[in-house]
């Protein structure tokens, strides 16, 4: 994610729908949960994050692109990584989790297998992970 797409990101901007969709890739999903994990508690940031990320997907037409059980995942991993260096910057937490940030496949299938992941149940609503971490 470029620095200026980064300095056009924030929590209100992304509740209004108000950023450019094709600027917003993985990395930036990941960069925003961040600053909802830093502006709010942790149900709650979650729960506003969603919310909003439903909202701006209808917005663009294509409300099946959201999918509950990603969403989740990935908030409950920025949370924990989070809350290890809550003092950290965008920068420095992002160097130490690569991971998070490279795209979303491969992390998802050490937790998930394809087919809970393609379920309308996991569309739905969150679904823990049927696969044990490596």
């Amino acid at each position: 994610m470029k620095n200026r797409v980064r300095q056009q990101l924030s929590v209100q901007r992304f509740e209004a729908g108000t950023i450019d969709p094709e600027a917003f890739d993985h990395e930036a999903h990941v960069y925003v949960g961040w600053l909802y994990l830093k502006a709010f508690p942790r149900p709650e940031a979650g729960d506003r994050f969603c919310a909003a990320l439903r909202r701006l997907t209808v917005r663009l037409g294509i409300p099946d692109k959201y999918h509950e059980t990603i969403t989740r995942f990935f908030l409950q991993l920025i949370a924990e990584r989070y809350a290890a260096a809550p003092q950290d910057d965008w920068r420095k937490f992002r160097a130490r989790n690569d991971d998070l940030c490279g795209g979303a496949g491969a992390l998802l299938g050490r937790h998930y297998s394809p087919e809970l992941l393609a379920s309308d149940r996991a569309r739905r609503s969150f679904v823990a992970p049927d696969r044990r971490a490596a």
